[in-house]
């Protein structure tokens, strides 16, 4: 694997940000960019901003909400709409159960890569909640069969609409009651850590959120959350060297509410010799 700059990013609208987003890969000359709630269908999806860029682009976009993409420049194949498993949703249980647009998978530079948009949940005990945790179920499924091969450079990333510790939400007492904070949330959450994957950019990004919400001014206080992850198979995070979350993409007017998330993947004995 040559070295490689991936990032993830809710860039919470595609059409809306396309010229930004482009802008964030330019700047910080990234390899391939995960996208999550880029809230348009296949057919609305700004393809010739990325290409005019260098970019190929898969995207998994049904409706004018949810959405996903995957954006590369090293390569781009084996696309695929959803992992298996993956469930539906329908807020009526007595109706069919239809898959959302929150996965994306593709080969890329290597690496056999998936942008996913968790599902909210919404409030505890909706049956949106019920549908995050069997999202999260069916997810570590899928990552422990797709870890069975020690050599594997697997790496599944975005936004995971969990803080799965206590220090990545800036107060839990204004979460009581809430979700994204609660036990079964992050158990489901731990459940894809041990599922043979490592989450790479707690220990090399010191930012430490990723999410704050547009109400109240919380970007202003950085009472934010962490929310927007990596995951790497070993192989591939043994090879992780740097991460960052940029913070001043979020602090921009017009901004999306989450900020990119970015790692440097690269061979030891390459990093090595240019450090």
């Amino acid at each position: 694997m040559t070295a490689m700059r991936i990032a993830t990013w809710n860039v919470n609208s595609v059409r809306t940000r396309a010229d930004r987003v482009t802008g964030f890969l330019a700047r910080h000359d990234v390899d391939v960019l995960a996208m999550q709630e880029t809230k348009c269908s296949d057919d609305k999806f700004p393809y010739l901003a990325f290409e005019e860029a260098g970019y190929e682009v898969a995207h998994v976009g049904y409706h004018q909400y949810n959405g996903v993409a995957i954006a590369s420049r090293v390569g781009l194949s084996d696309v695929a709409d959803h992992f298996p498993g993956q469930p539906g949703f329908a807020k009526d249980p007595q109706k069919p159960q239809h898959r959302e647009a929150r996965a994306v998978g593709a080969t890329c530079g290597g690496v056999r890569l998936w942008s996913l948009y968790v599902p909210n949940g919404r409030q505890i005990g909706d049956r949106h909640y019920d549908y995050k945790l069997a999202f999260y179920y069916a997810l570590a499924r899928f990552c422990e069969q797709e870890t069975t091969d020690p050599a594997r450079r697997f790496a599944i990333m975005g936004d995971f609409n969990v803080a799965p510790r206590d220090e990545d939400v800036w107060d839990m007492a204004a979460f009581a009651g809430a979700t994204h904070v609660t036990e079964p949330e992050r158990a489901a959450f731990q459940m894809v850590e041990e599922s043979g994957l490592r989450e790479v950019t707690r220990s090399l990004a010191a930012q430490r959120y990723t999410y704050w919400d547009y109400k109240a001014g919380r970007f202003g206080k950085d009472e934010g959350m962490r929310i927007d992850f990596q995951f790497a198979s070993a192989p591939l995070a043994a090879t992780a060297r740097a991460a960052f979350v940029d913070v001043k993409e979020r602090a921009q007017a017009g901004a999306s509410d989450h900020a990119p998330v970015v790692v440097d993947y690269q061979e030891a004995a390459d990093y090595d010799s240019v450090r």
